[in-house]
C-alpha cells in the first residue's frame, strides 16, 4: 500500500495536503456575494421531498357521483373550469387530486394538514402543468425549504397518477424561462 508524504503546512502549493494552492479562503469574491445573497436558502439546496400518488378512476368517479359538492372543497375554480373543458372531467380531476396528495407526501405531512384548495395545478397555454401553493400549504412548503416544484401527471382509462418533487435549490432569477415557440428549438 502506498502512502502519501506528510503535508507541509508552510507550502500552500504542496500537493500532499490535497488542496494545491488552498490559501484558507473557501469563498472568493463573487461566490461570497452569491452566498450572502442566498443566505439560509443554501441550507435547503437539493431535493426537499418526493411524493407520488395514484387514484383509481372508477372509485373516484363513484365518490364524485355520491357527493357532487365535494369537488368544491377539493378543487379551485380554475381547476374545475379546466376539467369541465374535457369530454370526461374525472381523469383531469383525479390527476389533480393525486397531485394534492403527492404534495402532502413530499412535505411529509398528513391528510388535512392544509385545505386541498391550497394546492393548485395551474396551466398556461400548452405549457406543462405547474404548482401554485397558497395558505397553509404555502407556509408548510416555505418552512420545509421548498422553493420550486416539479410535477408530472398521467392517467390511463383506470388510474390517474401524479409525481411531485419539492426542490430546495436556489430560484432562477426572474423565474422559469419561457419556453420557445420555435418547433426546431430543442432547448440547447
Amino acid at each position: 500500500m502506498t502512502s502519501l508524504p506528510a503535508a507541509d503546512p508552510a507550502d500552500p502549493a504542496d500537493p500532499a495536503d490535497g488542496f494545491d494552492g488552498f490559501d484558507g479562503d473557501l469563498v472568493g469574491g463573487a461566490a461570497r456575494d452569491l452566498l450572502a445573497l442566498a443566505g439560509s436558502q443554501l441550507a435547503h439546496a437539493g431535493v426537499v421531498g418526493i411524493g407520488i400518488d395514484a387514484v383509481d378512476l372508477g372509485r373516484f368517479r363513484t365518490v364524485l357521483e355520491r357527493r357532487p359538492r365535494l369537488v368544491e372543497r377539493m378543487f379551485t375554480p380554475d381547476e374545475l373550469a379546466y376539467a369541465e373543458g374535457a369530454r370526461d372531467r374525472v381523469p383531469r380531476l383525479a390527476t389533480r387530486f393525486a397531485t394534492k396528495e403527492a404534495v402532502m407526501k413530499a412535505l411529509g405531512v398528513g391528510l388535512w394538514s392544509f385545505r386541498l384548495t391550497d394546492v393548485e395545478v395551474v396551466r398556461f397555454g400548452l405549457d406543462a402543468p405547474s404548482l401554485s401553493l397558497h395558505g397553509a400549504a404555502g407556509d408548510l412548503a416555505r418552512t420545509a425549504g421548498a422553493l420550486r416544484w416539479h410535477l408530472s401527471l398521467t392517467h390511463t382509462d383506470k388510474v390517474a397518477m401524479a409525481v411531485v418533487v419539492a426542490d430546495g435549490g436556489l430560484p432562477m432569477p426572474g423565474g422559469v424561462p419561457p419556453r420557445s415557440t420555435d418547433p426546431t428549438d430543442l432547448g440547447s
